[in-house]
């Protein structure tokens, strides 16, 4: 038997394991992360629409409606359902604002046992802190350009 070398090895290795990976339901997972992800915006406008039928005036309903999205999105974490849900819609439950909730709260259970200030404190933004870097960075840097348009006089205000 002729002895093959590394690089043809890795090849055969990687031919194989391509063979054997198992093919990802590209549609189906799409279809459930629209289904999901709609059906959070949804139950979002509901209780929108319920805060402002109880009088609540549309600049707080939307601020009190963020919190409450955020404490569900947290509950839910907290409970244990908001991965079971992930799991089936993927990156449906990523975008909403639940989404962000769940990426707080789920490092902060994990590392809890290390304690207030090196487990939950310092683990909370593991996943969180880069989109608020990101976030806030893109925000002021967009406010600087929209200012600056409005001092040459390209955008009316």
């Amino acid at each position: 038997m002729q002895y093959k070398g590394d690089k043809e090895i890795k090849k055969d290795f990687e031919i194989l394991s391509n063979k054997m990976k198992p093919k990802p339901k590209i549609f189906k997972n799409c279809v459930r992360a629209f289904i999901i992800g709609g059906l959070i915006c949804v139950i979002g406008q509901f209780i929108l629409n319920m805060l402002i039928r109880f009088g609540v005036p549309k600049d707080d309903a939307t601020t009190w409606l963020s919190i409450i999205m955020i404490f569900i999105g947290a509950f839910l974490t907290g409970i244990g359902v908001y991965d079971k849900i992930a799991a089936i819609a993927g990156a449906g439950t990523i975008v909403p604002i639940t989404g962000f909730s769940n990426s707080i709260v789920s490092p902060a259970m994990e590392f809890k046992k290390e304690g207030f200030v090196m487990g939950i404190g310092s683990k909370m933004f593991t996943i969180a802190g880069p989109v608020l870097v990101y976030g806030i960075s893109t925000s002021i840097v967009i406010g600087i350009i929209y200012y600056i348009l409005i001092l040459i006089g390209v955008m009316g205000v």
